[in-house]
């Protein structure tokens, strides 16, 4: 399933919609355009972020490093940017 993305000179951008405190670590598919991802860190000092690179760096087989919050830093709603890639897609 290809995720709605946004190409950069970098890479891409992507819509993602975070579950904090949820009982397990997951992405569970898209909500409308924005990739939904469940978290089991509050999202208290940052943590619930750092869990959001945790997992999409697992999830699709990239570098922690290549992946960044854009916007959203305090929000459920995030832009995150990967660099080095031109699309991106969830295996079904």
């Amino acid at each position: 399933m290809e995720i709605p993305s946004k190409k950069t000179k970098d890479g891409i951008q992507i819509s993602v919609r975070v579950e904090p405190r949820s009982s397990r670590r997951a992405v569970s598919g898209l909500r409308g355009d924005a990739l939904k991802v469940k978290l089991t860190a509050p999202p208290v000092g940052g943590a619930a972020n750092e869990q959001l690179i945790e997992i999409l760096s697992e999830a699709f087989g990239i570098r922690r490093s290549d992946i960044s919050i854009i916007r959203g830093h305090s929000s459920k709603n995030k832009v995150v940017g990967i660099s080095g890639l031109s699309s991106i897609s969830l295996k079904p």
